[in-house]
């Protein structure tokens, strides 16, 4: 395997996975899926990362519906879930899985609150600004349903997807806090369950006049 401290399973986490990742203060989470609508697109993959870059992808077969020890993991209250874009992530974990992602750190959120003074949100410009690395992106639309036959290059950019949330939200909540928009930025995470529900029933605009 070509990257290290990188593990595949199939369908869940192990037990050994469980216990180690339950040890984190917070874990961070993306998903693969074969498109953007969860009620029509499945879920491929969920990617978990702690924050020493022990990174797990997890291959979710056709038709299942549910993975006990990711629900355990990603239930737990005292582990934060960091996500980019958690209102989609979040979605498609409740819809596909049955799991109530909390608490949740979103990093695109905190970007658009803190980093007001640019227009680019994007996990590859944010990670770039705040860490320096550049991810590479190619691999962003792909065929995730063959899972069985992932190319290294789809591997690393799932991998990379989560590695460098942890310092991103570092930086990211040193940057809120200096500028007083801590409180509001938690405010809006703890929105996010809520969003997640509106959206899977498929309301819009309820909060426009």
């Amino acid at each position: 395997m070509p990257l290290p401290d990188f593990q595949i399973c199939d369908r869940d986490l192990t037990a050994a996975q469980l216990t180690e990742y339950l040890q984190a203060e917070a874990i961070a989470v993306d998903t693969e899926t074969m498109g953007l609508l969860p009620q029509r697109d499945r879920l491929c993959l969920v990617q978990i990362s702690d924050a020493e870059h022990h990174v797990t992808v997890v291959r979710i077969e056709r038709g299942q519906n549910d993975a006990p020890y990711l629900k355990q993991l990603l239930e737990t209250s005292t582990i934060q879930k960091i996500f980019h874009f958690a209102r989609f992530d979040v979605a498609t974990l409740r819809y596909h899985l049955n799991i109530d992602v909390q608490p949740i750190f979103c990093t695109k959120i905190a970007s658009k609150l803190a980093r007001t003074y640019s227009p680019k949100h994007g996990l590859k410009d944010l990670v770039q600004e705040l860490t320096g690395v550049e991810l590479d992106k190619s691999a962003q639309s792909s065929d995730w349903g063959n899972a069985a036959n992932l190319s290294d290059e789809q591997l690393r950019y799932a991998a990379n997807d989560v590695k460098y949330l942890h310092t991103a939200r570092e930086r990211l909540k040193s940057m809120l806090q200096r500028e007083e928009r801590w409180e509001l930025a938690q405010a809006c995470f703890q929105c996010l369950p809520t969003i997640v529900q509106l959206d899977l029933l498929q309301y819009q605009g309820i909060f426009e006049h």
